[in-house]
């Protein structure tokens, strides 16, 4: 029996950021799974009352469960009670043969490891959240005249980031009242440089035109102050000042620049009725979590409240691995789940508002604790909110269970397409879990203009969705232009060598966009890699292209064929299919149009004789692009610092594929 050994501290793991596993660490192969009994009592004996992580496994060698503990012993023995246990721990634990632990110096370090270990290892029964997408800020740069955008990724230093947003619309909401409010520049900085007149946002009055010098340096630092400050929380101050200026401009009969200032607070008093709920002056950042549970499914609705302003609400719905039982968690146990999951890598807010949950008394203490670790700050978690945090959580309660009916009906939509799917195409399609949740789909399809940007794209079907986080794209080179067959040869082969080597899983179906030939060669580059063949489906399109007309096409296995299925315009199966064909296709289409745009608008200048790095660098900051440096002379590409009259003869021949006459272009100086 492989059991846990105890270690000391300094031995057993190393602080995060040093030696802890990241999200994209190789997690070392399971060891071979136990030729004995797995003996909770001896594992438990053996385990320290220190803090940690610990790992479930099954007998085939498969992760049950990750979770961490302040105290490893108490935690790990709870497990292994005879009474107590929810359904669905009870099966987890009667799965266990074996019990890893990492022993750690802190709960926050153990809640990092956790979930790094859980993105690597993907228990069955942990809460998983199912949230893929980062969140959007409102980013105000660090330029002379700085711009105001829209936001998604690290932050750093030089810029001044706001958020984050719950979603995109309630960020691009902000940034087009907070422009209307204070005329602030949102175009990118290589248009800026290169204006000569106000672009159309600066002809009516809604950007103040800092490119042509339409406002002094220090009046666009003052509107900038005033945006942050109304960001901030200090929204009403910015208003007093803004109705001072009003009326003081009024009184001078200055009325144009009356009404300017009158139709600014307009637009910021807009903005605090739409995203002001209701403050109570203290509460700057906070965010309020409700939980839902209903018919085995959870939700869980998480609102914002970023200086002073209620920014909305995103429901999350995690994966809690409970289809087996039907029964979900507890709302605590997907509380702190979501908590230790959701904060490890996002700010973390003033103030955290919860329901509390009557069979864990000591939750909010817990994740208060936690919470304060990791913002290195005291962090209160309150479960008793009054007067307004009481309504904030009510409104998010509500939402909570909104949110979840409408995804339990959705839900119920989708197993329905592929519980269908699943009966047409046979047997042998179904998930080994028996779960129809489980099956994954992968998609092919090839796009290029006439040979030309070739590109493959692989999306992805996994629980019940398209996971756009696993899509996929191929630059494929080294074919003749136009070949699909050869396209998608070299596709398939890069997407699943690593498939053949054993370090990664073959999906329950692999769709190809086309027929019989692309099908063919689908089962050829399987068969060299000795993989089932049987996973394939073409989905040949139909007369005219319409949906609704597709046909199935199947490969040859064993030298005979199944005969090809069309399902009709009534099938659900077949809009499932169409659908992941179509997202394939929209992917493929958009990653080829961006890489002709790119070989297009840049490879030509990159290839041109004496113009090096700096000297392009100068011509399209001087041009604003390859658009306006075709249309120009070469006596206009000679005005340009660096570039002599006979390399811009040069270059201007270049540009038009015109031979160059060495009587006449001179000595490049």
């Amino acid at each position: 029996m492989t059991g846990s050994e105890e270690l000391p501290p300094w031995e057993a793991s190393a602080a995060p950021g040093d030696d802890a596993p990241a999200a994209d660490d190789e997690v070392p192969e399971a060891p071979a799974a136990p030729e004995t009994p797995f003996d909770a009592a001896q594992e438990v004996r053996t385990l320290p009352h220190l803090p940690g992580c610990y790992r479930y496994f099954a007998q085939d060698g498969t992760c049950l469960y990750v979770g961490k503990a302040r105290d490893l012993k108490n935690r790990v023995s709870s497990y292994f009670r005879r009474t107590g246990l929810s359904p669905r721990i009870a099966l987890m634990v009667s799965k266990i043969a074996r019990l890893e632990t990492t022993v750690t110096r802190s709960e926050a370090e153990a809640l990092l490891l956790e979930n790094n270990l859980i993105k690597t290892l993907h228990p069955r029964y942990n809460i998983r959240l199912r949230d893929d997408a980062s969140y959007p800020y409102i980013r105000l740069g660090g330029e002379k005249f700085p711009r105001l955008s829209y936001y998604r990724g690290g932050v750093d230093r030089k810029s001044r980031f706001f958020g984050p947003y719950p979603s995109s619309s309630a960020a691009r909401t902000a940034i087009e009242m907070l422009q209307k409010a204070f005329l602030l520049r949102t175009c990118k900085e290589a248009n800026f440089r290169n204006r000569t007149r106000p672009c159309l946002l600066g002809q009516i009055g809604r950007c103040s035109a800092p490119c042509c010098e339409m406002i002094s340096e220090a009046a666009y630092a003052l509107d900038c102050r005033r945006a942050e400050d109304f960001l901030l929380g200090r929204s009403r101050e910015v208003l007093d000042d803004l109705e001072k200026r009003m009326w003081a401009a009024s009184d001078k009969w200055e009325f144009e620049e009356a009404a300017r200032l009158r139709d600014r607070i307009a637009a910021l008093t807009q903005m605090r009725h739409q995203q002001a709920v209701e403050t109570t002056g203290g509460d700057i950042d906070a965010d309020i979590v409700a939980v839902a549970i209903k018919d085995g499914a959870a939700a869980i609705n998480l609102a914002m409240v970023r200086g002073g302003r209620h920014l909305g609400d995103r429901a999350i719905f995690p994966k809690t691995g409970s289809r087996e039982t039907d029964a979900a968690p507890a709302a605590g146990e997907i509380l702190e789940a979501f908590v230790s999951q959701h904060y490890a890598e996002l700010p973390i807010p003033a103030i955290l508002i919860c329901e509390g949950d009557p069979e864990d008394p000591e939750l909010p203490g817990r994740l208060s604790e936690l919470l304060t670790e990791l913002a290195h700050r005291k962090v209160p978690v309150i479960t008793e909110p009054q007067e307004t945090r009481r309504r904030w959580l009510e409104m998010c309660v509500q939402g909570a269970q909104i949110a979840l009916l409408r995804h339990l009906q959705e839900e119920g939509t989708q197993l329905a397409r592929l519980k269908e799917l699943i009966e047409i195409l046979g047997p042998s399609f179904e998930p080994a879990s028996g779960d129809p949740m489980d099956f994954a789909a992968e998609c092919f399809d090839i796009s290029h203009t006439q040979g030309e940007a070739t590109q493959a794209s692989c999306v992805v079907f996994r629980e019940g969705r398209m996971q756009s986080s696993l899509y996929r794209r191929f630059n494929i080179t080294g074919i003749e232009p136009g070949d699909d067959y050869a396209a998608m040869k070299q596709a398939l082969e890069r997407r699943y060598a690593p498939v053949a080597r054993g370090e990664a899983e073959l999906p329950t179906l692999v769709l190809i966009d086309g027929g019989r030939g692309q099908v063919e060669m689908a089962r050829q580059v399987f068969a060299e890699l000795g993989l089932d063949a049987g996973a394939i489906v073409g989905v040949a399109k139909g007369e005219g292209r319409k949906t609704g007309l597709e046909t199935l096409v199947f490969p040859v296995i064993d030298g005979e064929r199944r005969e090809p299925l069309t399902l009709g315009l009534m099938s659900r199966a077949l809009m499932l299919t169409a659908e992941i064909r179509d997202e394939a296709h929209r992917f493929a289409i958009t990653g080829m149009r961006a890489k002709r745009a790119k070989t297009r608008n840049t490879s030509k200048l990159e290839d041109f004789e004496g113009v090096g790095p700096k000297r392009r660098a100068k011509l399209l900051a001087h041009f604003g692009g390859m658009k306006q440096l075709r249309n120009a002379s070469a006596e206009d590409i000679a005005q340009v610092p660096g570039i002599s009259r006979a390399l811009a003869t040069k270059i201007y021949a270049q540009i038009h594929s015109q031979p160059v006459a060495t009587a006449d272009a001179g000595t490049e100086q």
